[in-house]
């Protein structure tokens, strides 16, 4: 076995995928091959990798990257760089325990490209994998994270009528009909949505973009105001997006209309998720971790897999400390020892599992 830990995290950390993926998936794919083992780009451009066949678990995670690029960098334990936790050290982790498991069963490895973007690969991959659970890699410092928030970019469109600014009366002012929307949008979750959750607290629903208007001596006749969603479960899309317009409904007042919807409705949007805390996945995953059993502090590609079998969120590196945020920042990093250590708990989970 060639595949070396240390040597493929610098690598994967000095080859720059924040704009291109295709290097850095050449060097996943060159590495598997390497190691005898024969992967397969899919037609959602995710790399798959199998060993053994029965009853399946998937190692699933990312090498896109958010930009810019920074450099990779060492001292000693910790390595800087971009992509350090989020997410080639899980990555690094996971390529090591899919190689060295010794598994009576099906080991498949999956590795998207665009989850800091459209997570079109991992909507895919929840579409036609079908396994008996799911390790997602995200940095959770080590811990077992068996719930996350889902993630719903939407939009209010209110519509009204142009005019003349000289004559008010003789228009509809959608920017003024835009008060009382967003007075809706802050009293949604007193009434309606799915309440508190046990491990994730609260829903959130807030405004972020507003925009309206075309001339300073014109009525506006239309105003869109742009919202994040963070859901919990057991909400869906499909009765968010009902409720909400609904609840609009009721605070619209007569002589305007409006939409309600996804902003991007072709793309896929992650729900939340919750893995019950005695899972055998869990179990394992923790007794050889260690680590905690917690939520996941952002959205990720688990979502996906949820309907299909448990899933959990783990991996080496932290997404904040004490000074602030790490991943998706400059001074991004993570301890060697703890992506080594992220190898070793996966490859004992695995072979207890399978």
């Amino acid at each position: 076995m060639s595949f070396r830990l240390p040597a493929f995290h610098e690598q994967a950390v000095s080859t720059p995928s924040h704009e291109d993926v295709t290097a850095m998936r050449d060097l996943l794919v060159e590495t598997l091959a390497s190691a005898g083992v024969d992967p397969e780009i899919d037609e959602a451009g995710n790399v798959l990798a199998h060993r053994g066949t029965g009853d399946q678990l998937v190692l699933n995670t990312h090498i896109d990257t958010v930009p810019p690029h920074v450099p990779y960098e060492r001292e000693g334990d910790l390595v800087r760089g971009r992509g350090a936790c989020d997410a080639k050290g899980p990555l690094a982790a996971f390529v090591d325990a899919f190689l060295h498991a010794e598994i009576d069963g099906r080991l498949t490895l999956a590795v998207t490209t665009n989850e800091e973007t459209t997570q079109t690969g991992g909507a895919h991959l929840g579409e036609t994998l079908d396994a008996d659970g799911y390790i997602v890699g995200e940095p959770t410092d080590l811990d077992v994270c068996i719930a996350a928030r889902g993630q719903f970019e939407g939009e209010v469109r209110i519509r009204g009528e142009s005019g003349h600014a000289s004559d008010p009366a003789n228009g509809e002012n959608a920017i003024r009909t835009a008060a009382p929307i967003l007075q809706a949008l802050e009293s949604y979750d007193e009434t309606r949505g799915p309440g508190a959750h046990d491990l994730l607290g609260r829903p959130t629903l807030t405004p972020s973009v507003i925009e309206g208007g075309e001339a300073i001596n014109q009525i506006p006749g239309e105003c869109t105001i742009q919202f994040d969603r963070r859901t919990v479960p057991p909400e869906t899309v499909e009765e968010f997006f009902a409720d909400l317009r609904e609840h609009l409904d009721g605070w619209l007042t007569d002589g305007y209309d409006l939409e309600v919807g996804l902003i991007r409705p072709d793309m896929p949007a992650p729900e939340a998720f919750a893995t019950d805390s005695d899972a055998s996945l869990v179990e394992a995953l923790a007794t050889a971790s260690g680590g905690q059993r917690r939520p996941f502090g952002a959205a990720t590609e688990a979502s996906y897999f949820a309907d299909d079998a448990p899933v959990v969120v783990f991996g080496p590196g932290v997404l904040a400390d004490e000074e602030g945020p790490v991943a998706h920042a400059d001074r991004e990093y993570v301890r060697l020892s703890d992506v080594e250590a992220a190898a070793e708990a996966v490859r004992t989970a695995v072979e207890q599992l399978l």
